[in-house]
């Protein structure tokens, strides 16, 4: 087994047939999919896209009002 630390590494989180994967990509746009098997990853957001909503819907994670067509 080759292990390699992630600390520092940038990536997107996708979600796949098979769940929640984390995508990392090469100079070159080739990329290697992760599965998520750590129980309690710190995360930062790094994405202008990311909006968190609270409503009667619940909490979520989505795109932007504005990527998705709401209005503010």
């Amino acid at each position: 087994m080759k292990s390699v630390s992630a600390d520092g590494v940038e990536g997107i989180l996708i979600w796949t047939a098979d769940g929640y994967k984390f995508r990392v990509y090469t100079d070159d746009h080739e990329f290697t999919d992760y599965d998520l098997l750590h129980s309690d990853l710190a995360v930062t957001i790094t994405d202008r896209d990311a909006t968190f909503y609270l409503d009667d819907k619940g909490n979520r994670l989505d795109h932007s009002p504005a990527t998705l067509g709401y209005e503010q």
